[in-house]
């Protein structure tokens, strides 16, 4: 898979470059290279001649990278740029900053190897507070106080770019700082699988276990990608069971409720349930527009009018990432090219961004829209009927949801009554086939896509 994305890089660039313009590309990203992608995490890893460019393009153009990737590979979740060994030698001017450009400082000078591994960005001074996030950010405030907290461990969960990274950051860093002497692992759940397999195949398990269980705080991100890894759900579970024994600090994020986590373990599941579960809900308008002020405010220089506040408000409702990468995408345009700030530009500049922003269609949703066309209760797509009345439905239902969603075989196969996945497959190969023959089919399955798109 690797490989293939590889060839897509190219076809990236020139996207990028037509959006950010010839000079923004040329100075940043023409030297950026393919490294690799992992097909597990959805992580592209790309590389740059240095740490200073890769720090910039990481802070400026993370998120038009992210959208970037997914409008050619929609299974990509994050993008990382990294300095490459690819580049042995590194001139000055790939070092040097580009003039100062309003609104857009360079990041702070190089953070030597023994800094801090937390993003100083992502405080808890810098994190907006509102009703749909308030339990999680009170809950995160208590875990990094001196006390003893009284929920844990802590489990955090949400869609994407809410927030969820962002408050483990400020918990590593807040706690750092009210005791310095404390050990604190802050680790994605899929680096926690790779070092454990890592360490089951170098024999190097003992040193594993010893350096996870002296963590006075253990933050783990992102745990649906365990989902279904046995043998690093038991080490998972023995790993909390020490900490929690031994009255050590534990959080945990998500993308989902722990009940919710198909493929987990029950006893990892108690485990986690045990705790605080804190939910952050889909930011408000006024948690929206709050947190693009405050971005504004540490830019004196630049002026973003009230109507375009409104606009990103209005359009940018799923995440903070993608409002916060909207704004970012339109304030780095007008610096670069000199254009005012102003409602049209927003809707020229902004308008492919507005189109990959719509809320994203669940399978919850596709079910329901297909039993509505077909006039079935909702509870046949679990059943186990076989009629062609029900069945046909199902089919077009798991197709529809593996087309529009980004969920695996597995994961669709459960949401249709615990169905095995060769099932999934084989419903989207015949309605594929059928689409081709049956124009009455192919027309209906077309009106049920018009209503879940509208």
């Amino acid at each position: 898979m690797s490989g293939d994305a590889a060839t897509l890089w190219p076809r990236v660039a020139e996207g990028l470059r037509r959006d950010l313009g010839v000079r923004t590309f040329d100075h940043w990203l023409k030297p950026v290279r393919f490294a690799d992608y992992c097909s597990l995490s959805g992580v592209v890893t790309l590389e740059t001649p240095s740490r200073f460019s890769a720090n910039w393009i990481n802070e400026r153009f993370g998120d038009r990278l992210e959208l970037a990737w997914r409008h050619h590979l929609p299974a990509v979740r994050s993008v990382l740029v990294r300095a490459g060994t690819a580049f042995p030698e590194r001139s000055a001017a790939a070092l040097t900053p580009p003039p100062s450009l309003p609104g857009l400082q360079p990041p702070a000078a190089l953070t030597p190897a023994a800094a801090s591994p937390f993003d100083v960005r992502l405080s808890f001074d810098r994190f907006v507070v509102a009703r749909s996030n308030i339990l999680a950010a009170n809950a995160a405030r208590r875990m990094a106080m001196a006390e003893v907290p009284q929920f844990n461990p802590l489990y955090l969960c949400s869609g994407t770019g809410q927030g969820k990274t962002h408050l483990l950051h400020a918990i590593a860093q807040s706690y750092a700082a009210i005791d310095p002497g404390a050990t604190i692992i802050l680790m994605s759940a899929e680096k926690f699988m790779l070092e454990f397999v890592g360490a089951m195949r170098g024999g190097d398990m003992m040193a594993f276990k010893a350096r996870l269980r002296a963590a006075d705080l253990l933050l783990l991100d992102d745990l649906q990608f365990v989902i279904g890894k046995n043998s690093t759900q038991e080490e998972l579970l023995h790993t909390i069971d020490d900490l929690m024994t031994a009255g050590k600090r534990l959080v945990v994020t998500a993308d989902r409720p722990p009940a919710m986590l198909d493929g987990v373990e029950a006893r990892l599941l108690s485990r986690l349930s045990g705790g605080l579960v804190a939910d952050i809900e889909a930011p408000e308008d006024d948690l929206r527009e709050r947190i693009i002020r405050q971005r504004l405010a540490a830019m004196p220089m630049v002026d973003v009018p009230d109507d375009v506040i409104a606009y990103l408000v209005k359009h940018f409702t799923r995440n903070i990432r993608e409002l916060e990468g909207a704004l970012n995408k339109l304030l780095a345009y007008a610096a670069l090219t000199g254009a005012r700030v102003d409602l049209t530009l927003a809707e020229d500049r902004l308008a492919e961004n507005v189109r990959s922003a719509r809320p994203r269609i669940t399978i919850d949703e596709i079910q329901r829209a297909v039993c509505a066309h077909y006039r079935l209760d909702k509870a046949e797509m679990a059943s186990k009927r076989r009629v062609r009345a029900v069945a046909r439905p199902r089919q077009v239902a798991m197709y529809l949801a593996k087309e529009l969603t980004p969920r695996s075989y597995p994961e669709i196969g459960r949401r249709f009554g615990g169905r095995d996945h060769s099932t999934v497959i084989h419903a989207v190969r015949t309605v594929e086939a059928l689409r081709l023959t049956d124009s009455e089919l192919d027309a209906e399955i077309a009106a049920i896509r018009r209503s879940l798109n509208s």
